[in-house]
């Protein structure tokens, strides 16, 4: 019967409920425990297995170019970063209503792992995130349209709630790059949220879109309401070269999190 019992539960794909009864009845912790109150902790393992496994599927949709927790962002550094305004970040109010945030500094600053640490907090907080830098974000469009599968494309980026988009602006933007990043900006206004990240400051932006009417129109929807983290500073990586290996690890943002790499910061 027990047997017949586990196997039913595989059939209707319950692995958590599966894994809670060998749990149970190997652990002496549940004796003495009621049938609803077992009963419960059974569904709750269920429940928290699924949740694992979407947030792992998120995780990994998202492409994100640091496996990075908020936890990880070291707020000492010399950077003009605000904790407060950080955490603030870290609720992803803003993504709930459909706001951009542009991030920008000097290289080496940490402006894709904070972007990065944002977007993980978003699939945590059950948002759909995608990371892709600017140049592979264009190729990506310009073969859609190539091959056909544009719509396909434009529809999932649309149903993302939350696009990072890294190099923002580290080439300038031809008429066509223009005109394509036009039409992705006018479809997630007030729709979807993005993160911008970038070397330049937005006052510097205009000059770098060929096209005038195009980046007036780029502009005037990003610039105007979007949230801003400006970094300064010196590089990470370049304190952590004038730094001995005892002190590195902790001078580029990381606490003991096994999970990370020690080459992130």
């Amino acid at each position: 019967m027990r047997q017949q019992t586990i196997e039913r539960l595989r059939q209707l794909r319950l692995p958590g409920f599966v894994e809670g009864l060998v749990e149970q009845e190997q652990s002496k912790h549940y004796a003495g425990l009621s049938f609803e109150e077992r009963l419960g902790f059974l569904v709750e393992k269920e429940h928290l297995l699924r949740e694992n496994n979407r947030l792992a599927n998120r995780l990994k949709k998202a492409r994100l170019k640091q496996r990075v927790n908020v936890e990880a962002v070291d707020y000492s550094l010399p950077r003009k970063l605000t904790k407060s305004q950080f955490l603030e970040l870290t609720q992803c109010g803003w993504i709930k209503n459909a706001q951009h945030l542009i991030i920008h500094g000097p290289t080496g600053i940490g402006k894709s792992f904070l972007a990065c640490a944002l977007g993980d907090q978003a699939c945590k907080f059950g948002f759909a995130v995608r990371y892709v830098k600017m140049r592979e974000l264009l190729s990506d469009i310009l073969q859609a349209r190539a091959d056909g599968s544009y719509r396909s494309f434009s529809n999932r980026l649309a149903k993302t709630p939350l696009l990072i988009i890294d190099e923002w602006l580290r080439e300038p933007l031809s008429q066509v790059d223009a005109r394509e990043i036009a039409d992705l900006v006018d479809d997630r206004y007030h729709v979807a949220s993005c993160i911008f990240v970038s070397q330049l400051p937005p006052k510097e932006w205009y000059q770098h879109i060929a096209d005038p009417t195009l980046a007036e129109s780029i502009l005037d929807r990003l610039v105007h309401e979007s949230l801003r983290l400006e970094l300064v500073g010196e590089s990470i990586r370049k304190l952590r070269g004038t730094q001995t290996p005892k002190t590195t690890h902790a001078a580029a943002g990381l606490t003991a999190d096994s999970s990370l790499r020690s080459d992130k910061h």
